[in-house]
This record gives structure tokens, sequence and C-alpha cells, in this order.
């Protein structure tokens, strides 16, 4: 998800900076709370996990753009499901660094905006999961319609996101209202993925014993919320 550079000016950006920081003191907050669950070893191995496979997801994996941003595959919820909140969060943010400084310096202005739109609704998935899914229930064990929910829900938001960046910088004409609903509808197709891309990866993480337990992973996975 790269927001086409240009659609919000000099004059205005400094709000995508703003809302950057505030999702970004956000995810440290929530990195501090998951140091003292797992350790701080634990942590820093999910973070780079996470970061060499958002860097993978946004290189590798197909993206088209499409009216006023790109189509991309992000698996966010997938990300949230084995890792945590803090460490894909973190993850997030650092993989889009790195491709921007080495591969998309063009991007590098809008990196505020694009910050904003992948964590803000990351952190919405998570606290939906805690409201359905039942603490009794590993991640391993999550049905299809949970999983839609959150990869819904996280879709929606990084279009709703994108919409109002560009509305912010071009205003309610046509011809950007044209172009963001053509990205929304193009975006949303990625629903039709996500969740069965979460299934297949728990249903693999269910099947292999070895990974019960490793630090690596987010303790949830596997075990039922501690009560």
């Amino acid at each position: 998800m790269h927001i086409e550079p240009g659609l919000v000016d000099a004059g205005k950006i400094g709000l995508s900076y703003v809302t950057a920081a505030g999702a970004g003191a956000y995810a440290l907050h929530l990195a501090a709370a998951a140091r003292r669950q797992c350790g701080a070893l634990s942590l820093l191995g999910r973070i780079a996990a996470t970061t060499a496979l958002v860097f993978c997801f946004f290189e590798v994996l197909p993206h088209q753009p499409v009216g006023v941003s790109e189509v991309h595959l992000i698996l966010g919820s997938t990300l949230l499901l084995l890792f945590g909140a803090a460490p894909a969060a973190i993850g997030l943010a650092l993989g889009l660094l790195l491709q921007g400084l080495f591969f998309a310096p063009f991007d590098l202005p809008q990196y505020g905006m694009n910050v904003t739109t992948l964590l803000v609704p990351l952190f919405a998935i998570s606290a939906l999961a805690r409201r359905i899914i039942a603490p009794d229930t590993p991640y391993v064990d999550l049905r299809y319609r949970q999983a839609l929910a959150l990869s819904t829900v996280y879709q929606a938001g990084i279009v709703g996101w994108v919409a109002f960046w560009a509305i912010y910088g071009r205003g309610f004409t046509l011809e950007n209202l044209t172009t963001i609903a053509t990205f929304g509808s193009a975006y949303m197709t990625v629903i039709l993925v996500e969740p069965l891309v979460d299934l297949a990866v728990l249903a693999v993480a269910k099947r292999s014993a070895r990974l019960q337990g490793t630090p690596m992973f987010e303790r949830r996975l596997h075990h039922a919320e501690a009560l």
C-alpha cells in the first residue's frame, strides 16, 4: 500500500507526521507490554521476522497501482495472529521504511501517511480480536468467519485512511472521488484472499508441534489466553 506521490502537498503533509508519531508511540507502548510478557530477545526476534516478511511482501508479492494508491497483499492480520500486535506494527513500519530507503525513495515523503494507514487498522483488528475470539480459543483454532472479520476490518481501515488522505490533499472533486472509488473497489478484493492465507498459515502452525511454545511466535497462537 503506497499512496501516490504528490497526493498531499508539502504545505499539508505535516498532519501525516503527527498521525504517524501517534501510531508509533502506541506501537512502542504495546512493545513495552510485550517485552514484559515475553522478554526482550523474543520481542526483538519477532520484530526482525515481521520486518523481513513485510519487506518481502512489498517487494515480491504482486502489487498494482490503482487510483490514488496501490493494491497490495499486506497480510496484516496474518502477522498479528502469528507474532502479536507490537511486532506486527513495528515490522510494518520498519519494512516500509527499508523499502523506501533502498528501492523506492520517491515514497519517503509519503511515509507518515503510509505508516498511519497501515498501523491504525492493525490496532483496530487487535482490539477486534479480543472481542470476537473467545479467551479459551487459541488462534490456530480460528474459524473462517473470524478470519474474514479481521481481514475485512483491516482492509476497510486501509481504504478509509487512503480516502481520508486523498480528500485531505485534493478535496471533494468528482475526479478525486472517482479515483478513490476505483482504488477502494479494487483493494477490497484482497478480502477474498487474506482470510484463506490466514487459515492456511494457522493450519500449518497447528500441525507443527515444534512451533508450540517457541518464543518466536505469539503465545496465543497455540494456547488459550491466561486469565
